[in-house]
């Protein structure tokens, strides 16, 4: 069985073709900047030398999805030599809401479903379903299964799950904390365990993905306790454009003082906000570090509030879990960004960190980066959210 795996980011898409008899990748890419200039597809494949670059403008994710799927049947770089050859599509669902509590195949029942929870995901699942739709018309005969975010975390207690709302509004509504980035944070924490030789039940870790969207999870034992995305994927960590944690008054006092109503408060929020709303910059942390090294001071202001954020994060969950053994950075910046790492444990030495600078000077790859004498190993670990929907999605068709 050959399945492609489509993982839509915010402002990215990444594709696998993978063979599962295997797990072998025949072809992937990433496609970064979708709405932002300089937008751009790197594709590479099994037997074809060197990564192909596409740089063309992608105004959204359809666009980058049709350059993903004529890449992979090039008769130059493709991975197959027709769509047809492909048994299967993964797709990467954000939110599920309290509707889905694992993997499912896509029916039309699951895309209205997909479609109620838009709203708690609006710069997610919209490009999701996009995705979905344009894989059903191109191959309308190849099933669908979609994995969602949320399904990880489904092991949080009520304790960390719920807000301190009225009751009624989790029991009518599911005003609850779901949680994203469910299959990086699960990737990455059973590579801890492969990498430090320890069963995962015995370990306490705590898993940092970062990147344009960004979350932190508590897992003891090998499952989720707590993460900082909430009921949809605004609240936790300063993000690219998402504000993240913030005194709930902001709304309606910036709502009056600028006259705008929820749609217009939703824009500012997830859209105009993070770190691209502090630095004035880019909501791509590339920007703002080489801004930051010029001397623009909002983008260095921005970099410092992103990484305060995620050590305060840290260091609350190691005390939710009475310690910590592993800390993982995974995700665009958190796999590819030394300084970010360094300003991020720099400070944590009083809960065993300590980080290895010449370790730490890489990106990329799988490494150990804390010194040889931390009580707390810190690990860079590059994410494959692709391989565990391929998983997923090959268990299901069975």
């Amino acid at each position: 069985m050959k399945v492609l795996v489509i993982n839509c980011g915010s402002s990215s898409l990444k594709y696998q073709l993978i063979n599962m008899e295997n797990q072998e990748v025949l072809g992937k890419g990433l496609v970064e900047r979708i709405g932002i200039e300089g937008s751009v597809l790197k594709h590479e494949a099994k037997g074809v030398e060197g990564k192909v670059v596409i740089e063309q403008e992608m105004k959204d994710h359809k666009v980058a999805l049709g350059l993903v799927l004529d890449a992979l049947v090039d008769e130059k770089h493709g991975a197959v030599k027709e769509l047809s050859e492909i048994s299967a599509v993964g797709h990467r669902v954000v939110h599920g809401g309290e509707k889905f509590n694992g993997s499912v195949i896509i029916t039309d029942e699951v895309m209205a479903a997909m479609e109620e929870c838009v709203e708690l995901a609006p710069l997610h699942n919209p490009a999701n379903i996009m995705g979905i739709n344009a894989i059903k018309e191109l191959m309308p005969e190849v099933p669908n299964v979609g994995v969602f975010d949320t399904a990880f975390h489904q092991t949080m207690p009520k304790e960390a799950y719920l807000y301190a709302l009225p009751y009624e509004l989790y029991e009518e509504h599911g005003v609850r904390r779901y949680g994203f980035h469910g299959t990086s944070h699960r990737y990455v924490s059973e590579r801890v365990s492969a990498m430090l030789g320890k069963d995962l039940k015995d370990l306490k870790v705590i898993t940092c993905h970062l990147g344009n969207g960004a979350s932190l999870a508590a897992i003891d034992g090998g499952k989720c306790v707590d993460t900082s995305m909430g009921l949809t994927p605004l609240e936790g960590l300063v993000m690219g454009t998402r504000c993240g944690d913030i005194d709930p008054a902001i709304i309606p006092f910036v709502m009056d003082k600028e006259g705008l109503d929820t749609k217009g408060i939703n824009n500012v929020l997830n859209k105009k906000s993070g770190v691209l709303g502090i630095s004035g910059v880019s909501s791509d942390f590339r920007d703002i570090e080489n801004a930051a090294g010029d001397g623009n001071e909002r983008a260095d202001l921005a970099l410092k509030i992103f990484d305060r954020r995620v050590k305060k994060y840290i260091a609350s969950y190691a005390a939710v879990m009475g310690g910590v053994d592993a800390i993982v950075f995974t995700a665009g910046l958190g796999e590819n960004s030394a300084s970010n790492r360094k300003e991020i444990c720099e400070g944590l030495e009083f809960m065993g960190v300590k980080v290895d600078a010449e370790k730490n000077n890489m990106r990329g790859k799988e490494a150990v980066v804390s010194a040889d004498d931390s009580k707390v190993k810190v690990l860079v670990i590059p994410t494959n959210e692709e391989l565990m929907i391929a998983k997923d999605t090959q268990e299901l068709l069975k």
